[in-house]
């Protein structure tokens, strides 16, 4: 008789297992980062998760994209201030709203940057990570061309680029900025890569 593992496909589950594996990874990084570690934080019997995932490659992809789930359901909604006008003062709220989301889920972009720093490492993980970053940065692309807000692609990349900067500082030093400078950079972000003829 051929022996072959059995892949178990409960979704909750899974997502439970995965969710599990991101708190694995913020806290102890990538190389902490094994399936007994995700059993006892999912507080489930050993081997559960390997009967989940075939190998640790697969649970770094899957908690990459678990990440990305875990935001959705909030940018799907749309925060409150989109109901406003369209200017650079509702783009500087709609930018506050976004890293403070981002901030709140805490664990799961260290587990983000993890996943990056394993990536550099791992060519498969680094094409899926830049595939799935370029599906986000294509819907914020989308996002703000349908909004009506000012500022064109290259605002959308530099704001990008500046405020996951930003979020990186407030979790990994949060005594760098206090909340008021925070704010005011994100301000400032927001005035420099939208000019004000816009």
């Amino acid at each position: 008789m051929e022996w072959c593992q059995v892949v178990r496909t409960n979704p909750e589950r899974r997502n439970a297992l995965i969710d599990a594996a991101i708190e694995v990874l913020a806290r102890e990084g990538a190389r902490g980062l094994t399936f007994r570690a995700v059993d006892k934080e999912a507080a489930v019997p050993a081997g559960t998760s390997s009967n989940y995932f075939p190998n640790r490659d697969e649970l770094l992809i899957q908690a990459g994209n678990r990440f990305y789930e875990r935001l959705l359901p909030a940018a799907e909604a749309g925060p409150p201030v989109m109901e406003g006008p369209r200017t650079r003062e509702t783009y500087v709220a709609l930018m506050a709203a976004v890293v403070e989301r981002i901030t709140d889920f805490r664990t799961g972009y260290l587990a983000l940057l993890e996943l990056r720093l394993e990536a550099t490492r791992r060519p498969e993980l680094q094409a899926i990570l830049t595939k799935r970053v370029r599906t986000d940065l294509d819907f914020n692309l989308r996002s703000h061309d349908d909004s009506g807000l000012p500022g064109d692609a290259d605002s959308v990349h530099l704001l990008y680029l500046a405020l996951n900067w930003l979020i990186l500082e407030r979790l990994t030093l949060p005594d760098l900025f206090t909340e008021e400078q925070a704010a005011e950079l994100i301000r400032m972000a927001v005035e420099r890569a939208i000019p004000l003829d816009s």
